[in-house]
């Protein structure tokens, strides 16, 4: 009797929409004002000691064991959503980090981590991306656009913020399955080196690379970003500092730095928390990102500045991202049951879990994406004196 009063006042202050809530012993109550947008049931109680201190843990491993179940259209994103707007809410107040696995960030460290996620398998990633294997934010110029066609546009943004030069080299660290290569070869004619850490990534781009006939101008490499040497025009890194570990940041920042030739420019976009925390959460870590941290803004201005580095852009993409994966959910939704057959049950509910929720966080501004736009040097030698430049270019590449 304690232990149910306790999780209606718990349950209480969780959410700002209405939810109905059904317990283990079969009663349903409703906290909020209205018709429920959500319907939540309890299979069994959960010890309320770990409950409090890792929420996400507990009831994100409740939901891919089917003890939780959530119902209605976008049940989850919904629900997480409601929870980050609800600044009272139990979900916030985490006190878990004694529940995180020790991390390290070491070379082998980091392989394993990448590897572990993006190596399930080009096919599983087939099954929910778009044509072009792109796995960050896309740039909706438009309402409509497609998610392929959104993520064309957005490499279309990065490299029309760097302008570069037919001839130049550009380095993408952390290249993933190597779109931002192909089009800065194929429609600016640079010459483009990618790196990763991730077998399935690594290969497919090589077997990309001959049937594009790239030979000559796009290479990639399986190695670690702190094994980079040699200097480029022009460096981009999509999704990547949120792998290298809160400790590393500023050896990533300086890695960037050296890679540059003088007044070279950076294009460095990834997911930043715009508020103070911990930037980590004990759900992902444990079963989607292993090593992930996510900086704040301030963390990463910080090491760029400490780089010496100049920043000349910064723009915030989080609508965007929150429709990327609102996107990829759909596509996942659709595919489904194949996904469950392949890989199981619970890893099915697992990864629908964690695009809902993602989504939730960005439409609830917990996380944003950012672009950083940055020069090795103060002088800006051929950066035009406004924005302008970088949405007439990108219009030309609209469809």
């Amino acid at each position: 009797m304690l232990e149910k009063t306790i999780y209606r006042k718990l349950l209480s202050n969780a959410f700002d929409i209405p939810v109905a809530v059904t317990y283990w012993d079969g009663k349903k109550e409703i906290y909020g004002q209205g018709a429920p947008e959500v319907q939540v049931e309890i299979h069994q109680a959960f010890p309320l000691k770990e409950l409090t201190a890792a929420p996400t843990l507990i009831l994100g491993e409740a939901y891919m064991n089917g003890d939780l179940v959530i119902t209605g259209e976008h049940g989850i994103q919904k629900l997480v959503a409601a929870a980050f707007r609800q600044s009272n809410s139990f979900l916030q107040k985490n006190s878990f980090l004694k529940h995180l696995p020790k991390i390290s960030h070491s070379k082998l460290a980091s392989r394993e981590d990448i590897q572990s996620h993006y190596d399930i398998g080009n096919e599983f990633y087939r099954l929910w991306l778009d044509k072009t294997m792109t796995y960050s934010c896309a740039y909706f110029a438009n309402e409509d656009d497609s998610l392929e066609q959104a993520q064309l546009n957005k490499v279309h943004h990065i490299l029309n913020k760097l302008q570069p030069k037919p001839g130049g080299r550009l380095l993408d660290i952390g290249s993933g399955w190597g779109t931002v290569l192909y089009i800065a070869a194929e429609e600016y004619g640079v010459h483009a080196t990618g790196v990763t850490l991730s077998q399935e990534q690594y290969n497919y781009t090589k077997q990309q690379i001959k049937e594009r006939h790239l030979e000559d101008k796009v290479e990639v490499y399986l190695r670690d970003y702190r094994d980079l040497s040699g200097q480029y025009d022009y460096v981009t890194s999509v999704g990547m500092f949120e792998h290298v570990g809160k400790e590393n940041l500023g050896e990533y920042f300086a890695t960037v730095k050296k890679m540059l030739t003088p007044n070279g420019r950076a294009l460095i976009h990834g997911i930043t928390g715009q508020h103070r925390g911990a930037g980590v959460d004990p759900f992902i870590i444990k079963y989607i990102f292993p090593g992930g941290y996510i900086p704040n803004v301030a963390e990463n201005l910080e090491h760029i500045m400490d780089a010496g580095l100049q920043l000349t852009d910064l723009e915030p993409l989080r609508r965007h991202y929150q429709k990327t994966l609102e996107c990829w959910q759909a596509n996942f939704q659709a595919n489904y049951t194949m996904i469950q057959g392949r890989y199981g049950q619970k890893f099915a509910r697992m990864w629908d879990l964690y695009l809902q929720a993602c989504a939730a966080s960005f439409e609830a501004g917990n996380i944003d994406v950012i672009q950083y736009l940055l020069v090795n040097g103060t002088s800006g030698t051929g950066t035009p004196m406004t924005r302008q430049y970088m949405y007439d270019a990108d219009q030309k590449n609209v469809k």
